[in-house]
């Protein structure tokens, strides 16, 4: 086959706006006539309908990636169903995605020449790498940041999770679906500050009951 297609890995932290340039990617499609379809794991159900939903107010209907969907083989169903290869997917939320199925994305690239587009965060609030931005870090064609600013100036690194003080957490599980009131985007000077200043501030109460 003599179709070259890539994957590629854009990726940001919360708030840097992934999702409206997928959407955007997915109108330019569109209007060019380009054969395209929408994916998104549905480990994010906030909108509570298959659309992929930017927080400034566009959308796309999508697809669902469930835990167990084989992308390869639903490339191929797609494939059949259109009676023609799907020049564009476009992958949002990628970080949860399996590697397994960050793999079957990278045999659509190479056995059918399609591109793939896949939009995430890099790492969770405790700074860790998601599995499949490990994978996507390790096989994609082409690597993009979508760069965000911290309220200090700086690069923004970081996808703190807040409580209801906005105190960070250090401590949870690793998915924990939320939008601002359970996440904010700092740099890694900030995040490193606000943990220091928390944890002086939680040993006060110690120190003062020793001291009686």
């Amino acid at each position: 086959m003599n179709r070259k297609g890539k994957l590629y890995f854009r990726y940001g932290t919360m708030g840097s706006a992934k999702t409206a340039l997928l959407l955007t990617q997915a109108y330019n499609f569109e209007e060019r006539g380009m054969r395209y379809v929408c994916l998104k794991p549905i480990i994010d159900t906030r909108e509570g309908r298959s659309v992929i939903h930017s927080r400034i107010g566009i959308e796309r209907e999508c697809r669902w990636i469930h835990q167990d969907t084989n992308l390869y083989e639903l490339a191929q169903s797609l494939f059949e169903e259109n009676m023609v290869i799907i020049d564009w997917f476009l992958v949002d939320e990628a970080q949860f995605l399996t590697a397994e199925q960050v793999d079957q994305l990278a045999r659509v690239v190479d056995d059918f020449g399609s591109n793939v587009v896949c939009y995430g965060l890099r790492t969770d609030f405790q700074s860790h790498l998601f599995e499949g931005s490990r994978r996507l870090f390790e096989v994609a064609d082409t690597i993009d940041e979508i760069k965000s600013t911290c309220n200090c100036g700086r690069k923004t690194i970081i996808n703190a999770r807040i409580d209801a003080n906005g105190d960070f957490v250090e401590e949870g599980a690793q998915v924990e679906i939320g939008g601002d009131d359970r996440y904010i985007a700092v740099c890694r000077k900030c995040w490193r500050n606000k943990r220091i200043e928390q944890s002086s501030r939680d040993a006060l109460p110690f120190l003062e009951l020793n001291r009686k």
